[in-house]
């Protein structure tokens, strides 16, 4: 006879399993319905791959190691100026990020459950939710609107949608936190700036670091495609090549967003590392001998 603890046990397991088969049959119907909907053929993205690789092929124009040097200078003929645009556009994803950051790092307190309670949490959420749900276009399509083309629309576009985006990953970051600390400073007669300066903060300035310096390359993107809309920045520079068909211009200009992507990358490593208090010797993230 089997035991009564048992028989419960393999009665759950069954239950485990049949939702689980329920849940593949529901993303494997949502996934087709997807496909079906978009229009998803595998046969026109078989024969358009060619076209892409020829596309991505004329973004490169042909370097000679012989004639290395008049070859990137001829494919670079516009450097000076793209530097310069390029320096606009990362200025802008600079301040577009501070703002963003100085706004939604205070919010996220707000808008974490375990640090704030009721209405205010709840509207702090919604207030966060608008920001980043409407797309950077749309905010950089209304601010140039309303403050004409240049610069100021692009930054203001950026930092509307940083503000939501940084205030929901702090939020997720302070939600995680360890109590205790909080605890402590309540108990020893803190305020609650008090218990977030010196309970929360601490604890969460790695993560918030590192938030910041990824919204950074991600707005140094958007930054160069806010541009299209006439937000200044090179981006205006990449859609006139792309529009006039200068492709090599075009790819000129892309390979210097992506370098500077990766400068930026390295240095969120840098400092992200250098605030955890580890070793930048190795990639294993041990500490360093000595440090606990």
């Amino acid at each position: 006879m089997r035991p009564a603890g048992l028989g419960a046990l393999l009665a759950h397991e069954r239950a485990r399993r049949r939702r689980g088969a329920v849940g593949l049959l529901v993303a494997a119907a949502c996934l087709g319905g997807a496909a079906w909907v978009t229009d998803l053929d595998v046969t026109r993205v078989v024969d358009g791959l060619p076209k892409m690789g020829d596309f991505l092929g004329r973004l490169v124009p042909p370097v000679r190691l012989a004639h290395l040097r008049s070859d990137l200078a001829e494919w670079y003929w516009g450097l000076g100026t793209w530097l310069g645009l390029l320096g606009t556009t990362l200025l802008m994803a600079l301040l577009a990020t501070g703002l963003g950051t100085l706004g939604g790092g205070p919010l996220s307190f707000l808008a974490a459950r375990n640090l704030s309670r009721g209405w205010v949490c709840w509207l702090t959420r919604r207030v966060l939710e608008i920001a980043r749900a409407v797309p950077d276009l749309v905010w950089a399509l209304v601010f140039v609107f309303a403050f004409g083309l240049g610069p100021l629309a692009g930054v203001l576009a950026i930092a509307v949608h940083s503000l939501g985006a940084q205030g929901k990953l702090f939020a997720e970051a302070n939600e995680n936190v360890d109590l205790q600390p909080v605890e402590g400073v309540r108990a020893a007669g803190g305020r609650w700036v008090d218990e977030i300066v010196y309970g929360v903060l601490p604890q969460v300035l790695p993560n918030f670091v590192s938030y910041t310096f990824w919204r950074l390359e991600i707005n140094v993107r958007l930054a160069t495609i806010i541009g299209f809309v006439g937000a200044g920045g090179i981006g205006v520079e990449l859609y006139d090549a792309i529009a006039l068909n200068y492709i090599a211009d075009a790819g000129a200009i892309l390979l210097l967003v992506v370098l500077t992507v990766f400068v930026i990358d390295a240095v969120s490593e840098r400092l992200r590392l250098a605030l955890a208090g580890l070793t930048d010797g190795g990639a294993d993230g041990r500490p360093a001998p000595g440090r606990a």
